[in-house]
């Protein structure tokens, strides 16, 4: 695996770049990879953590996560088409449902589709966990396709 970045990605608050379109690369690289040694026995693949980090200084400014939005929507979107490309992707899971401590940052980096009052404990759902709440419900229909 290569990994790279280009100066039209998008850098989240990690300071990665992200580019949807790699989780799809990344799955057909695995399946050529692993898969094709044994065409007897097609091993599934699960995503089982996968997310972003923005830059979400306060309530106000999380509620309105469209970069994670964003991001949750290429990226889906991208695992749509991989597996019409016949990719055995069988499962998602966005990282994480809620904010929390980041063994490196401590509180700093939130990746949660809830934000949490640190102070309180108190979470409230982001504009992200809307919209992921919405395609899960519509099984996808409401992610825009090429």
């Amino acid at each position: 695996v290569t990994f790279s970045s280009d100066p039209h990605w998008h850098k989240n608050y990690m300071g990665w770049s992200t580019n949807p379109d790699g989780c799809r690369e990344l799955l057909l690289w695995i399946t050529n990879r692993y898969n094709n040694q044994n065409a007897d026995k097609i091993t599934p693949i699960y995503i089982t953590e996968n997310g972003t980090s923005e830059k979400e200084p306060d309530l106000a400014t999380a509620l309105r996560d469209e970069w994670r939005r964003r991001f949750f929507e290429g990226t889906l979107r991208a695992c749509a088409e991989a597996i019409e490309m016949g990719i055995p992707l069988e499962g998602y899971f966005a990282w994480s449902l809620m904010d929390n401590f980041e063994w490196s940052f401590g509180y700093t980096k939130r990746f949660g589709l809830c934000y949490v009052d640190f102070e309180t404990l108190e979470r409230t759902p982001k504009s992200s966990a809307l919209w992921y709440s919405e395609a899960i419900e519509a099984g996808g229909t409401n992610i825009v396709r090429r």
